[in-house]
């Protein structure tokens, strides 16, 4: 299978490592470390995007199962991933684009912003998952 919700979990899970690895590496000014960890971070999640597309369009919308106080923090989790989800596309192509233009200052003033948010998408997408594949799963038959 081309695409699972599980490949696309572990997609995710690498992106927030990778991006914090090369957050890390930066600080400590190794920046060629640094080039690397953000460029796989940027594969990984375009992996990510292909895989998730290709898994919906084939399966559709997966309902969520839980019940009760759960409901509305998985619903508001799911609410602020997707639209963080959407801004980060434009906002870590723009962060790329400076850095490999070599305007560092403009890169570390919006990096400031997308490495964060990049984070919440990638850590939240691998919390969606659990809570929608295996806490709230469907009994299997």
């Amino acid at each position: 299978m081309l695409s699972h919700p599980a490949l696309n979990a572990c997609l995710n899970a690498s992106s927030a490592v990778l991006l914090t690895a090369g957050y890390l590496m930066i600080r400590r000014g190794r920046v060629l470390a640094h080039k690397s960890c953000m460029g796989l971070a940027l594969v990984c999640s375009t992996i990510f995007l292909i895989s998730y597309v290709l898994y919906h369009v084939r399966v559709g919308s997966v309902a969520f199962r839980g019940q009760g106080w759960i409901r509305p923090v998985y619903f508001t989790l799911l609410g602020s991933h997707t639209v963080l989800a959407a801004t980060i596309v434009p906002l870590a192509l723009v962060t790329v684009t400076r850095a490999l233009r070599e305007q560092f200052d403009r890169h570390k003033r919006i990096a400031r912003w997308t490495l964060p948010l990049w984070l919440y998408v990638s850590v939240t997408g691998v919390v969606i998952y659990f809570l929608l594949y295996h806490v709230y799963a469907a009994p299997r038959v």
